[in-house]
């Protein structure tokens, strides 16, 4: 039985952990600064760039299928704006994350995640095509209660560790998410219901969708493919974030040095106790 959270936490389902700016609305990007790369979205060209860091290097992959994260993340490249940035969130079996542009003469303790570049992008979600498995590349951002499409921020990028699943915890997991997919589609009526305090229709409501949640993964229509019930179950990954967050990529060498940075020990706000930078980024052949 999937576990009855209240329809409330559906509105802010976006994880924090991956937040790029917890304080600032994701939506209201500075139009003066959003690249213009609408004229490069045919291309489906995939790209190799290698990160060198301070603890070892590591090749990213980016996806052809995904041009605006591409090519937004090129440009920066280009402009060596990650240089000296640091890994300043890091999760053991969760992910690392890196890309806040306030890390770079960041303070000992200072609390990071909030730094950006004046604009957010729009999402290019490929699920189920693009998944959180380890190694993946994607794009942090604000949670859906100030950004409810979902947009990306503009230079900060994490990547995925996590952990392998049993098949009981892949089911209710499963469970969850079709869950959270129902109650997205009838996201008017719960808003609807909460601004008039109907807390009764909430409650049937929930029941009704529970239900259908667990008719779907009963009749195998549930929303991982089997390819993700082989590939978490065996080489692990974060699917709880699967269908929320824009996966642009994936980490093709290297996967020993975010090892190494994910083992890092860390302070109260999961910042490494020691410094971790990006000493450069270059596209490689």
């Amino acid at each position: 039985m999937i576990k009855k959270a209240l329809l409330l936490a559906a509105l802010a389902f976006g994880l924090a952990a991956c937040s790029s700016s917890a304080n600032k609305d994701a939506n209201q990007a500075d139009s003066e600064n959003q690249p213009s790369l609408n004229e490069m979205e045919t291309d489906t060209t995939s790209v190799k760039v290698e990160v060198k860091t301070t603890v070892g290097d590591f090749t990213v992959l980016l996806y052809g299928d995904t041009p605006i994260h591409r090519d937004n993340f090129l440009k920066l490249v280009t402009q060596n704006f990650y240089d000296s940035l640091l890994f300043h969130r890091v999760i053991d079996q969760f992910m690392v994350q890196g890309g806040d542009p306030d890390s770079k003469k960041a303070r000992p303790g200072q609390m990071l995640g909030n730094g950006d570049l004046g604009y957010t992008l729009p999402a290019e979600i490929k699920y189920p095509k693009h998944f959180h498995k380890r190694g993946a590349l994607a794009a942090a951002r604000t949670g859906d209660n100030v950004n409810p499409e979902r947009r990306s921020s503009g230079s900060q990028f994490y990547v995925v560790t996590g952990r392998t699943f049993t098949g009981d915890e892949l089911k209710n997991m499963q469970l969850q998410m079709a869950f959270q997919q129902l109650a997205d589609a009838d996201m008017p009526r719960i808003r609807q219901m909460q601004q008039a305090g109907d807390r009764a229709g909430l409650q049937a409501l929930q029941e009704e969708l529970v239900q259908k949640a667990e008719a779907k993964v009963a009749a195998g229509e549930g929303p991982m493919t089997e390819e993700q019930v082989k590939v978490y179950s065996t080489v692990g990954g974060a699917p709880h974030l699967d269908g929320q967050y824009t996966v642009y990529g994936e980490v093709i060498s290297g996967m020993d040095t975010i090892e190494k940075i994910e083992k890092a020990k860390t302070d109260s706000q999961d910042r490494p106790k020691e410094d971790i930078r990006i000493l450069s980024m270059k596209v490689v052949e």
